[in-house]
C-alpha cells in the first residue's frame, strides 16, 4: 500500500518542492512530480535556478528520450516509470494512479485555498483506507 505524507504549511510551495527534490535526488532517488501545467513550468524554471552544485536533473514526461537520464519527471498526470518509486503531488486533486508508487508526498502551502483542497484529498485518502502521515513545516522550522 502506498505510504502517503502531507507536508503542510510550506510558505513557498515551489521553493520547498525544489529542496525536497534536491534532497531526494541526493539520496539517489528518482521522483515523479504531478501538477497543473503552469505550476510545473514555474517548477522547471526554479529547478534550473538552484545553485550549480545542487542541480536537479529533470524533464517533462513527454520527453521520452530524457526520462531514463533524469532524476525528476514532471507531468500533469501520473504514470508509472521504471525505477521511480516516489511521487510528489502539487495539484489540487487526488492524482490518478498514485497507488502505483510506494510513496506519495502531498505538498501543501499555507494558502487557505490550497489547504482546503488538501483537506478534501486527506478525506478521500482516508475513505480509501490509507493511513496518512502529517508533517507540519511550521513546527519543523521552530
Amino acid at each position: 500500500m502506498t505510504h502517503i505524507e502531507f507536508h503542510f504549511n510550506a510558505p513557498d510551495k515551489l521553493a520547498y518542492t525544489c529542496r525536497l527534490l534536491r534532497k531526494g535526488t541526493s539520496q539517489n532517488q528518482r521522483l515523479f512530480v504531478v501538477g497543473q501545467e503552469d505550476v510545473l513550468k514555474h517548477l522547471d524554471v526554479s529547478l534550473w535556478s538552484v545553485a550549480p552544485h545542487d542541480f536537479v536533473s529533470h524533464c517533462q514526461a513527454s520527453e521520452a528520450h530524457l526520462r531514463p537520464h533524469s532524476s525528476v519527471i514532471l507531468a500533469s498526470r501520473l504514470e508509472a516509470v521504471s525505477g521511480v518509486k516516489t511521487a510528489v503531488n502539487l495539484g489540487p486533486d487526488l492524482p490518478e494512479g498514485f497507488e502505483d508508487f510506494e510513496r506519495l508526498i502531498e505538498v501543501v502551502s499555507d494558502d487557505p485555498a490550497d489547504r482546503l483542497q488538501a483537506r478534501v484529498r486527506w478525506k478521500q485518502y482516508t475513505a480509501l483506507g490509507y493511513t496518512l502521515q502529517r508533517r507540519d513545516l511550521n513546527l519543523k522550522s521552530n
